[in-house]
């Protein structure tokens, strides 16, 4: 890919709300999904703006913190990580996904989180290898977060963020238990595996290719598996998915708007 193929697509994807930086709230936070659970339920508007949300949080101290800058940290934190807006077409869908299928949130706040979080993209293949049963290992994190990012980290930072990593996974249901974790398989639902696909297309993926994509992997389900849920996510009417033996097709025509389709069409 050339270098300005790659800028334009870096720059559509960030007009649907993807975080392309080095960084990442999991320096110091993890995903949050307590904060989230309650900042959602509290505002509860599929069509809220970036301000009810900062006004929830800093206002009306919906989340129970106890000083200002308390409320401040918390909502850049969760705005950084999921957007907290309707205009932010990803959290638009994410949105969409989180009030029909309750089961599926922790994993939906994984995959939104992932769009917009370099550190936790650097450190989600690290967990995904390791077999289901076995110890995880925080070390082993540390040291591959250090060899991607040499000299980025210090020892100190290096540990909070391989902390705030594995406690994001233990949320998703990724791992299990709080000092000695267990690597475990999360439960996958139609309403996850659809927002997977819907970020994959963003990004470009589509037929058989959408189901072997970094956000379906994310989920860590068989091939077989996330069809099955895809297929059920097209008979609630969330998005079409069709295959004839080898031929697969994905399509979203409830969840795009007019612009955001255009903006595809750009892309090709």
């Amino acid at each position: 890919m050339n270098q300005s193929v790659d800028i334009r697509i870096q720059e559509r994807l960030q007009r649907f709300g993807f975080r392309l930086g080095k960084g990442g709230v999991h320096a110091a936070r993890t995903i949050m999904t307590a904060e989230l659970h309650s900042l959602l339920t509290y505002v509860n508007d599929p069509k809220a703006t970036v301000a009810d949300y900062k006004r929830a949080v800093e206002q009306d101290n919906c989340l129970g913190k106890r000083s200002a800058v308390s409320r401040n940290l918390t909502y850049r934190h969760l705005t950084e990580l999921y957007g907290l807006s309707s205009e932010c077409p990803i959290f638009r869908i994410f949105s969409f996904f989180w009030n029909r299928q309750p089961e599926s949130r922790n994993l939906l706040a994984l995959l939104i989180s992932y769009a917009r979080d370099a550190l936790l993209r650097a450190g989600a293949p690290i967990i995904l290898a390791q077999p289901a049963g076995t110890i995880f290992n925080r070390e082993t994190l540390e040291k591959k977060l250090d060899d991607l990012q040499q000299g980025r980290f210090s020892k100190a930072t290096l540990t909070s963020v391989s902390q705030n990593i594995s406690s994001s996974f233990t949320q998703s249901g990724h791992l299990h238990g709080r000092i000695k974790k267990t690597r475990t398989r999360p439960q996958v639902s139609p309403g996850a595996v659809s927002y997977a696909l819907f970020l994959s297309f963003l990004q470009g993926a589509r037929g058989e290719n959408i189901f072997t994509s970094e956000y379906v992997a994310l989920l860590d389900c068989s091939v077989a598996q996330a069809m099955e849920c895809a297929e059920e996510a097209s008979r609630r009417g969330w998005i079409v998915f069709k295959r004839v033996g080898k031929v697969v097709e994905v399509v979203f025509p409830n969840l795009l708007t007019p612009l955001e389709v255009e903006w595809l069409r750009e892309q090709n």
